[in-house]
């Protein structure tokens, strides 16, 4: 069964039914963490009472500075939603480790963005160094993938679009909140992967609710197709794409191909004119709440629950 771990800013915690034991350790990173694990089975296996979860402040289980690495369009429905038909070449890019925030900070909207969407994704996290050139088969991701935490994409629509550019949309501080739980899977818990379902709400509205089964490339062939040319080490983290249900969504086929002819300025002020009615985007006393876990409870990453607010 796996462990799920909590960072406080008192240090790391066992968690086992809504409470945690401290866990004996010098570790201040993710990665040093990952490297005491027996410090964590320790902690896990004390018959100590310890500390209602709901007492204390859960930051990111991720520390910072690390690789934020995530994929772009990796779930069918999220692809049926963008308009994408035929094959889907993989495709990864990078968001700042600055973007990591706690599982229930607020998402701060900046002050020029005027569309705000969520992406619920399962993010991996590395425990183990993954060179360039490794192949990994579905057996090996015990020896490279530590665990697992729910994260948020949050994405600047407007700049992602326009710019296309991936890393500023969704690289602003507060646009990843990451947690609560890390959760440390034993080499059993991989098999029920797939079973993992995502969820999540809008003011307690459903927007998303897909399990790992609708997902394109799963993780042990995108650790593959990442390591063509980047490496990966411990405390490492790699989101792996997000279900449909987004606020955004591709336009109808007639108006795409009328857009097409348009010049860009054009075409994307058509397009953000359209938006502007649409109500699902992210505003400001909106909370946003996400789950991660199977039907059974083997694995299970906790809640997040985050308040939207506006750049002051």
């Amino acid at each position: 069964m796996s462990t799920n771990v909590l960072r406080t800013p008192d240090g790391w915690w066992a968690v086992r039914n809504e409470r945690a034991v401290r866990i004996e350790t010098k570790a201040v990173t993710t990665a040093e963490l990952l490297a005491d694990r027996a410090a964590v089975r320790e902690a896990a296996a004390s018959g100590e009472s310890g500390t209602p979860v709901a007492e204390l402040v859960a930051l990111p289980p991720v520390t910072t500075p690390c690789r934020v690495v995530a994929q772009m369009v990796n779930y069918r429905s999220h692809a049926k939603d963008s308009g994408f038909t035929g094959d889907i070449p993989p495709t990864f890019f990078r968001k700042a480790s600055g973007s990591v925030s706690g599982p229930h900070d607020t998402i701060v909207r900046p002050a020029h963005v005027n569309f705000l969407d969520y992406e619920v994704e399962l993010g991996l996290v590395m425990g183990a160094t993954l060179p360039v050139g490794t192949v990994v088969k579905e057996q090996d991701l015990p020896s490279y993938v530590a665990g697992l935490v729910l994260t948020n994409d949050v994405s600047a629509r407007d700049v992602q679009l326009t710019k296309t550019q991936f890393y500023e949309s969704k690289s602003y501080p507060t646009f990843t909140p990451t947690g609560p739980y890390l959760a440390l899977l034993e080499p059993d818990d991989f098999t029920h992967l797939l079973n993992l379902r995502l969820r999540l709400n809008v003011n307690g509205v459903p927007r998303q609710d897909r399990t790992l089964a609708d997902m394109i490339v799963r993780p042990a062939q995108a650790l593959t197709l990442l390591a063509r040319f980047q490496t990966l080490d411990p405390g490492d983290l790699l989101l792996t794409g997000t279900p449909g249900g987004t606020a955004l969504k591709a336009p109808p086929a007639p108006v795409a191909k009328i857009s097409a002819l348009l010049p860009p300025a054009v075409k994307w002020k058509a397009f953000f004119k359209g938006q502007e009615k649409n109500p699902l985007y992210l505003r400001a006393g909106d909370v946003v709440t996400a789950t991660i876990a199977t039907p059974d409870g083997r694995i299970d990453l906790g809640e997040q629950r985050t308040p939207v607010a506006d750049a002051r």
